[in-house]
């Protein structure tokens, strides 16, 4: 892992994806202090993420957001994460008052708003941040494994420079401060190609629609990293973390 502490902004570090995987969450739990904080999920998706922060990072709170109604009325039948509420929301519209959370997180999502609307969503997370509260904006890199195989069918370089972009547009106007880029990659692991399928392919959030032939290729690309174990896959990934000035 790498770590920026300049303001000059970059949109990957290719030495930084070369250096052994990490695991995201233990890294923001480490570095974020959740303890007692009131905390912001935006785009919680299957809330896997969600639940390893209740569980282990002693928050007083979790507001957890996600816009697909399908995944969101799933996440809706959990019932044994006390300090959770589970809403229906985007980033572009936050339903909370202004300076009411300590800490927001985004995984993986800013780059599903629409080109448009990421200038408000991240005007509305240095809204409902209070004053120095942080803010993990986590993005993965146009590169690696995971991805030669997903641009396949679903290539997502143009939004993913969006969304870089507008974070370093509220970074410049002053909106959120840069306290600090990381750089560093991470593993997916599918047991099978029906794995990859029903996470990556038949997801409610998105309608990937794919040809028979295009779906061989994908297939294909799939089982050329095939092990006895499975396949495991590199990503690399970029955190901005940020901070609503005082």
């Amino acid at each position: 892992m790498r770590a920026q502490m300049t303001p000059c902004m970059k949109i990957a570090d290719p030495i930084a994806a070369q250096q052994p995987p990490v695991n995201e969450v233990k890294l923001m739990l480490a570095m974020l202090p959740f303890a007692g904080a009131r905390v912001l999920e935006l785009g919680c998706g299957r809330a896997e993420k969600t639940r390893t922060l209740a569980e282990n990072g002693r928050a007083e709170h979790i507001l957890a957001l996600e816009v697909d109604q399908v995944q969101h009325a799933k996440n809706l039948q959990i019932d044994d994460l006390p300090n959770v509420r589970f809403a229906h929301g985007g980033a572009e519209e936050i339903p909370a008052d202004g300076d009411s959370f300590d800490i927001v997180i985004m995984f993986k999502s800013l780059h599903h708003v629409r080109p448009g609307a990421m200038d408000a969503a991240l005007g509305e997370i240095a809204r409902v941040l209070r004053p120095g509260g942080l803010a993990w904006i986590s993005e993965p890199v146009y590169g690696g494994e995971l991805n030669e195989i997903m641009r396949l069918f679903h290539d997502e370089k143009l939004v993913r420079e969006a969304a870089f972009a507008a974070v370093c547009r509220a970074v410049e106007r002053g909106h959120l401060l840069l306290r600090e880029e990381l750089f560093f990659s991470t593993r997916s692991h599918f047991a099978d190609f029906a794995q990859f399928d029903a996470r990556m392919i038949r997801v409610t959030h998105s309608n990937h629609t794919l040809s028979p032939e295009l779906y061989q290729e994908v297939k294909k690309g799939f089982s050329a990293h095939l092990t006895p174990d499975g396949v495991t896959l590199l990503s690399p990934q970029r955190v901005d973390l940020l901070e609503k000035p005082r």
